[in-house]
């Protein structure tokens, strides 16, 4: 009787609260029942529910092949770079804007940090074109002034891991270091003005204030980063190489790999085992990283 005098107090909380609840039903939870498409052979002449079961056959399609190795291995080396160096460019960018006087000069540059994220992949593609290609600003501008030969970027796979990172750091570290600017904001002032006064240097004030005052957010994002480590940017990996054949052994990924299956042999059960495979591996990987990081520091885990 309590339960219900309780919900009728804040039913026009609960009724606020609709839109959304009906929202995720439809977003997050009916699409679920497509997960059965990874354990069927697809047939769309006779409908999905009527489609013949195949049990773990999608599965292997990512494992039977040369290929399952190395796009394993690129899905997961890749991010893990991803992870860490756009951790420490995002929170050394926060805390240079953060340091910034001038609220202003902070907004302009937040701002421009801001202009890659926004940037489809297809426009960073052309960019990244108009540098590396055969009479792009790197071989005609700098290459040429510099009395060396041009390079065929597209043809040579041992820089590609060096340019998908910087092109992938370029992109996101703006957008990640808001997040962190916007806890760092919302720290005391008085905090530092008594480190101020007991005489801390700027580089100290860094080390032993504001970098664990940020913990509980980097670990957050961090495992949020990690849940995803099984995923790639499908624009990064396949936009911005052109496609090209020469450099798949290093921009090939599980998403790609999926892809290029897809248009050869349009599977629907292929790709559906694939977004199965990668979401059930990311949430074990989550829920060790929580488990570690609840082992370490209790405080910051998420559950």
């Amino acid at each position: 009787m309590k339960k219900r005098k309780m919900a009728w107090r804040y039913r026009y909380l609960y009724l606020l609260m609709l839109p959304g609840l009906i929202y995720l039903l439809i977003n997050n939870y009916l699409p679920m029942a497509g997960l059965v498409i990874a354990f069927k052979k697809v047939n769309f002449r006779t409908g999905i529910w009527s489609s013949p079961w195949c049990g773990l056959e999608n599965f292997k399609y990512l494992f039977a092949t040369k290929d399952a190795w190395i796009i394993t291995r690129n899905t997961i080396l890749y991010n893990l770079v991803f992870i860490i160096l756009g951790l420490v460019v995002s929170v050394a960018l926060a805390i240079f804007l953060s340091e910034m006087r001038s609220r202003k000069m902070r907004s302009v540059h937040q701002g421009c940090l801001l202009i890659p994220y926004i940037i489809s992949y297809v426009v960073v593609s052309y960019l990244v074109y108009a540098f590396l290609g055969s009479n792009g600003l790197v071989n005609k501008g700098l290459l040429q002034e510099m009395g060396k030969n041009s390079v065929n970027w597209y043809l040579e796979s041992k820089y590609w891991p060096f340019i998908l990172v910087f092109v992938n750091t370029w992109k996101n570290a703006g957008y990640a270091s808001v997040i962190y600017l916007a806890t760092i904001l919302g720290f005391d002032d008085s905090v530092y003005e008594a480190a101020q006064l007991d005489g801390v240097s700027p580089w100290q004030k860094i080390r032993y204030i504001t970098i664990p005052l940020l913990k509980p957010t980097i670990i957050t994002l961090t495992m949020l980063n990690v849940g995803r480590i099984f995923y790639s940017d499908f624009g990064l990996f396949y936009q911005v190489p052109q496609n090209s054949g020469a450099i798949l052994n290093v921009t090939n990924v599980l998403d790609t790999y999926v892809y290029r299956g897809l248009l050869e042999l349009g599977d629907v059960s292929m790709s559906s085992a694939a977004g199965l495979y990668q979401a059930v591996v990311g949430f074990f990987v989550i829920m060790a990283a929580n488990a570690l990081v609840r082992k370490i520091s209790p405080d910051d885990a998420i559950i």
